[in-house]
């Protein structure tokens, strides 16, 4: 008789799965519903360049919806730090939707969880082919770096004249900031270039929040946020971001363009 005739063929292992840990480490366990119709994630299956993914999150509730999106966190699942960035929504800017870049380090899924005023968590998911997006090199020098660093730019997408004072309007902010891993190599001394990147930021009209980020080590190179948002009247949009060395960067610009 041939030695193991008769035994079953070993089972193949499961994948392993990090999102109910990440549930446990991120959100203490709450209970996570079912996203539908709540929010939405948008991400290329493939992407083109892993270190720098484009995402939208965009809240779907529908007009009548007592309910508010407070805030939603993006986790990149097999990212070494998977909590890729939260964002709180003011309370009366009505954002809907927000697109950013991000560093996807290996084939994963990729969650948004919206807080709702209920009290619930929402989830939605998608799957993103891309790896080494968290050790990939910069595209700049570290001089050019340093020289732009913290340096703000201010896009508005539809002025005074496209349309009622009341609609929605389109906004992008970018900050010119390495935004280190700390998993990239320096090519001359062969040694790991230490994370530092943009761990806040704010945004006003006059002083009414808009939208607040913390970030980590997966928002793309010279971090870019765009969003929807209704005016309120505000004569000026400011910024302020703060780095985790320390830095705090600061800019405004008047709501009607001008300055830009």
């Amino acid at each position: 008789m041939l030695c193991g005739a008769g035994l079953a063929p070993a089972a193949t292992p499961e994948p392993y799965d990090p999102w109910p840990g990440l549930v446990q480490d991120i959100f203490n366990n709450r209970a996570m519903n079912d996203g539908a119709g709540v929010i939405g994630i948008e991400m290329p299956y493939r992407a083109e360049d892993a270190a720098i993914v484009p995402v939208t999150l965009r809240a779907m509730l529908p007009p009548g919806d007592s309910r508010r999106v407070l805030a939603v966190t993006l986790v990149i699942d097999q990212n070494p730090a998977p909590m890729a960035a939260r964002f709180e929504l003011g309370q009366d800017s009505a954002v809907s939707e927000i697109s950013t870049r991000v560093r996807v380090n290996n084939y994963t899924d990729v969650h948004a969880v919206a807080e709702l005023s209920d009290g619930k968590l929402y989830v939605a998911k998608t799957y993103v082919k891309a790896s080494g997006g968290c050790s990939a090199p910069a595209s700049k020098n570290a001089d050019d770096a340093q020289a732009k660093l913290g340096q703000m730019r201010f896009r508005q997408f539809a002025r005074a004249g496209d349309g009622p004072a009341s609609g929605a309007r389109e906004a992008q902010v970018m900050i010119g900031h390495p935004n280190n891993s700390g998993l990239q190599m320096d090519q001359v001394t062969q040694l790991y270039i230490p994370a530092f990147f943009v761990n806040e930021l704010r945004l006003w009209q006059d002083d009414s929040l808009v939208l607040a980020m913390e970030g980590g080590i997966s928002i793309s190179e010279d971090p870019n946020i765009r969003f929807t948002y209704v005016p309120n009247g505000a004569r000026r949009f400011r910024v302020e971001a703060k780095d985790t060395e320390g830095h705090v960067f600061q800019n405004e610009w008047k709501t009607d363009g001008s300055g830009i």
